[in-house]
This record gives C-alpha cells, sequence and structure tokens, in this order.
C-alpha cells in the first residue's frame, strides 16, 4: 500500500505486486531476492507481525539461513527521489535479531553519476524486536 509520501510503503499489498506498488524493484545480479511475508517465516526468533499500527500485517524478509557467507540481497528505488529543502531523510523499521546467520543490512544513497555512498548499516539488532 502506498502512501502520498514518495517512497512510502506498508507493504499490504494483497492485490498487486508489492515492487510495483512500493516503487521498488529486485536487484538481478544480487544472490537471493527479498521476499513479501505477514507472519513468522522461519521459527520462533521471527516477528509475528510488522511494525505498523492497526491492522497491518506485511513486512519484507530475507532468509538468511539458506545463504553462504558474502551472497547479497538488494532491493531498489525505482525512482529518484531527490530532497525537497536539501535534506533527504529515510526511514524504516528492521527486525534482525542476532543469529548465527545475521549478515549485514545496509542503506546506500546512488549519486547522480552512479557512486553508491554507505549512509547507515547495522550488523544485528541487540533486542528482539523492531
Amino acid at each position: 500500500y502506498y502512501t502520498s509520501i514518495p517512497g512510502s510503503c506498508n507493504f499490504e499489498t494483497q492485490d498487486q505486486e508489492w515492487t510495483t506498488a512500493c516503487g521498488l524493484t529486485q536487484d538481478t545480479t544480487d544472490d537471493f531476492d527479498w521476499n513479501i511475508s505477514n507472519s513468522a517465516v522461519t521459527g520462533q526468533t521471527d516477528p509475528c507481525t510488522d511494525h505498523t499500527p492497526g491492522k497491518g500485517q506485511s513486512f519484507l524478509y530475507v532468509n538468511s539461513s539458506a545463504q553462504k557467507e558474502g551472497n547479497r540481497a538488494r532491493i531498489t528505488t525505482t525512482k529518484f527521489f531527490p530532497a525537497s529543502t536539501g535534506v533527504c531523510r529515510v526511514r524504516f523499521w528492521f527486525w534482525m535479531f542476532a543469529s548465527r546467520q545475521t549478515g549485514l543490512l545496509k542503506v546506500y544513497t546512488v549519486e547522480e553519476h552512479g557512486m553508491e555512498i554507505l549512509m547507515w548499516s547495522s550488523s544485528r539488532n541487540e533486542e528482539n524486536k523492531w
């Protein structure tokens, strides 16, 4: 479900593909893909719901337990989102409670000539929550 804020999505997209509805694209050169779910996906350590208040249930996830070190799953925005006042903010909630298979979550911006700039990175969340 797409809101009026560019790039904003809560992934409640029952009737349409989430990538299209949310303005995202799966990277075809990565090693595995992001998926959408609305419940626990790999066991007891997963979130049972998403971060959205009310009826929100869906979230994106990657199952890193079946991957080997160095594999990447990557999504990109399908449109450029220029800063309107000289400041650009990215806001998202993540859940990656520590396990042996937890990898890195990274957020990049891409400048106009294609250079990727690492903006944020996390190796794990210390608490079992969003």
